[in-house]
């Protein structure tokens, strides 16, 4: 299951639940993280809010995390929008390179961006992530209401005994998918614009996603 933290304006508390298989057949966790070198390539970029060179990827100096950051995701209604900029999407193949003897899986996935929104319109952030081969998580979304000016974020949890660890031994990227949406609602389109941004030029916005880490059996 996920445990879902909102934040957006004044602080708020929403839970969720969503049900994720574990690989079979890996040890205990292993709460520290390897010290060996972890990589991570974008092997593939696709989707509305993500053109190629517009996503970077970042493993922390510890390997407790990454993160992604995007320059161009933004989606938006009313004056000076395009009819199809009211939803944008990114889908991201990411190849990930651990130290021998370790697997992992995402623990926390913090989303944070940048909203303005109009009275009576409203956006949506929705994300998802699985490994190459395997189910893919239940798609998490979280709707933001206007009026609102200001930062948003939201933080998804999965407890230990629900976390997908990344088969042991096997090289399969990991997919990153999400979603930005804005309904203009009952708001004026003709002399407002609201809209909803993921992106950062800077890198004040941007994903981490938490590791947790495990060793792989001993093979015999």
């Amino acid at each position: 299951m996920f445990r879902t933290v909102f934040t957006s304006g004044a602080t708020a508390a929403l839970l969720a639940t969503a049900a994720l298989t574990p690989s079979a057949g890996i040890a205990a966790p292993r709460p520290a993280p390897p010290t060996g070198n972890v990589t991570i390539d974008l092997a593939s970029v696709n989707g509305s809010g993500c053109r190629p060179g517009s996503a970077t990827v970042d493993v922390s100096p510890d390997n407790s995390a990454f993160t992604v950051t995007y320059s161009e995701y933004l989606a938006q209604v009313g004056k000076g929008a395009q009819p199809t900029e009211f939803r944008k999407n990114c889908q991201l193949g990411l190849r990930v390179t651990v130290p021998q003897g370790f697997t992992y899986a995402i623990a926390k996935v913090d989303y944070r961006g940048f909203a303005s929104l109009q009275d009576q319109a409203s956006g949506t952030q929705q994300a998802g992530y699985y490994f190459q081969g395997m189910s893919q998580t239940q798609r998490r979304s979280h709707t933001f209401r206007g009026p609102l000016q200001g930062n948003w974020q939201v933080t998804d949890t999965t407890p230990v005994e629900s976390l997908a660890f990344a088969p042991c031994g096997e090289k399969r990227n990991f997919n990153i998918n999400t979603e930005l949406r804005v309904d203009a609602g009952d708001s004026d389109t003709e002399t407002t614009n609201s809209f909803m941004a993921m992106d950062s030029t800077d890198g004040t916005f941007n994903t981490v996603y938490h590791f947790s880490w495990k060793e792989c059996p001993v093979r015999r």
